[in-house]
């Protein structure tokens, strides 16, 4: 699922009747893993470079290469050289504020400071999510430090080469929207002016000041807490192969009609309303023992390991949901299938089908496929057969027994042609009433 399928929403349909997939999105299918090596754009060769642990050659050169060019010549498809730190005094401070550091490297000496290749350098950079900035004196210590660490752990065979770029990008990834959510919904509002005639600068930096080592410690200790609970997963797994691809139920929670509600609602409404959503349901996923692997505006995705969870958070949703005026009907589709999973997203068929689910179902409704229908007979949470369960209740009931109990029930639908998938059984999932 990409920003361009979010956008390419013209196929949903105004009514709240079943709609046809979005566009040409394909969830799964859209965004399927590069290669372990593959940058993320044109590199030159990195066998071309120096060796990341020697010593730079002496060079009568200066910092930008002088008459005889660089030791480590920045690779000449790359560099965009229109693009420049701010000068803005203010956007100054507070970056050494933040970095703790003053600005004192350009490109080229971070990455001879730290012994490797520009062409290394570039990639890490680009990695983590900031724009090429040429030969401006805008890097820090801390640039320099982080550049040793990623090479070293590359040195010392912690990690490979195209590893420790995927370590540089999800982390830049992660905490760019981190970042930008944090100084959106947070420091904008709290960095107000509180009285008439202070500038926005007497009063961001100080609090900025406060702030900082606070959020520091806590983004550390919800990483380690997070990094605990992945680790735990996978030291659960059956085998090394479950590592990567794994059985997992995956569920996609889509409102109804929301292009529609863009036209209607001003642009506050409408923001209230998408974090209104995205807040219930990650509250919803987590407390149940879900995942939410991501939102986008109008859809959720999330997984779980057990069919069951899957399916009482899809069934949560709805009844939470639906008792809010302002929300509009949601649809959920589950799968259950093997799933691979690469930097904190899922891929594969299993998803591509939970999206086709969502797109059929109906307002205030959960589709499942058959994979996901047998999970749950097999783990007791659906009976085998509504018939012989009925039979067994009645038995129980003359026989003075407690009757077994199943949270769960479905209901077969037709069979229908999904493009793409060929022909899916759905079955319409709902609690069973007590």
């Amino acid at each position: 699922m990409t920003v361009d399928d979010a956008n390419a929403d013209d196929g949903r349909s105004e009514s709240h009747a079943p709609r046809e997939p979005r566009g040409s999105r394909e969830p799964g299918g859209s965004h399927e893993p590069r290669g372990a090596g593959e940058p993320d754009g044109p590199h030159e060769p990195v066998g071309a470079r120096e060796p990341s642990g020697a010593a730079p050659p002496p060079r009568a050169a200066d910092a930008s290469g002088g008459a005889e060019g660089p030791a480590y010549p920045t690779p000449h498809h790359a560099v965009d050289h229109t693009v420049e730190p701010t000068d803005d005094p203010l956007a100054i401070r507070l970056e050494q504020l933040i970095l703790g550091a003053d600005r004192r490297y350009t490109p080229f000496q971070a990455a001879r400071t730290a012994g490797v290749s520009m062409e290394l350098a570039s990639r890490f950079w680009r990695a983590m999510g900031f724009a090429d900035i040429g030969q401006a004196k805008a890097l820090t210590e801390a640039d320099v430090l982080a550049l040793r660490r990623l090479a070293g752990l590359v040195e010392a065979g912690l990690l490979s080469e195209p590893m420790a770029v995927q370590v540089a990008r999800s982390t830049g990834q992660t905490t760019a929207r981190l970042a930008e959510w944090q100084i959106d919904s947070f420091l904008e509002g709290l960095t107000e002016p509180p009285e008439p005639g202070m500038t926005r600068a007497e009063v961001t930096y100080p609090l900025v000041e406060l702030l900082l080592p606070e959020l520091e410690e806590f983004l550390i200790y919800v990483w380690r807490r997070q990094l605990a609970a992945a680790t735990g997963r996978v030291a659960q797994a059956a085998d090394d192969e479950e590592m990567v691809d794994r059985r997992l139920a995956v569920a996609f929670a889509d409102l109804v009609g929301f292009t529609r509600l863009t036209r209607r609602l001003e642009e506050e409404e409408l923001g209230e309303l998408v974090e209104a959503f995205e807040t219930t349901c990650a509250d919803l996923v987590a407390a149940h023992g879900g995942r939410l692997i991501k939102t986008l505006g109008d859809e959720v995705l999330y997984a779980a390991d057990d069919a069951g969870i899957a399916a009482e958070i899809a069934l949560r949703l709805i009844e939470t949901l639906s008792q809010d005026e302002t929300m509009p009907a949601l649809r959920v589709g589950i799968a259950f299938g093997t799933v691979t999973t690469r930097m904190g997203d899922v891929f594969g068929t299993t998803v591509n089908l939970a999206s086709r689910l969502t797109s059929i179902a109906p307002k205030d409704a959960v589709l499942v496929d058959s994979a996901f229908a047998e999970e749950l007979t097999r783990t007791g949470e659906v009976p085998a057969s509504e018939a012989r369960a009925a039979e067994e209740a009645a038995l129980a009931e003359k026989e003075g027994r407690t009757p077994e109990t199943y949270r769960f029930a479905l209901q077969p639908m037709w069979q229908r042609s999904v493009r793409g998938l060929g022909v899916v059984e759905p079955w319409l999932l709902n609690r069973r009433p007590t």
